[in-house]
């Protein structure tokens, strides 16, 4: 699953549990909207419906509860982007100006780690980074 879909998707669950959940919630729907304008009242309604769940899981520290929802929301942004590629754009704009602003800064730092794994074999390298990279020096 694209990694931007995935910190999205937990975002939104996470944002669902915050003051500023209306205002994330109006962001998704309009992505909706302009989407698939059919379904926006009804993802609308459901996000309604799973912020009560995630309200309650955070009540009773019921965080497996809250990773389901978290990953159902994952399924259906990846639905949205895996039909239309051109969609991971708005997700990304989605998750940097609406959803990731209405945390908390300890949950924004769990939404922003990434994980990398690489392999190399031979003579080959392997350059990894989390933000900019300069390699300056040539074997």
């Amino acid at each position: 699953m694209d990694p931007i879909v995935m910190a999205a998707g937990t975002a939104l669950v996470s944002a669902m549990a915050t003051n500023a959940w209306a205002e994330a919630r109006d962001a998704v729907v309009a992505l909706w909207r302009r989407v698939h304008p059919e379904r926006a009242e009804q993802v609308g309604a459901d996000l309604e419906a799973v912020r009560a769940d995630v309200l309650e899981a955070r009540r009773t520290g019921d965080d497996a509860a809250e990773e389901a929802l978290a990953g159902t929301w994952r399924t259906e942004l990846q639905r949205l982007v895996r039909a239309d590629p051109s969609l991971a754009a708005d997700v990304r704009r989605l998750l940097d100006e609406r959803l990731a602003p209405a945390l908390p800064r300890e949950e924004r730092t769990r939404i922003g780690k990434l994980v990398m794994k690489a392999e190399a074999s031979g003579h080959a390298r392997v350059y990894q980074a989390g933000r900019d990279q300069h390699i300056t020096g040539q074997d």
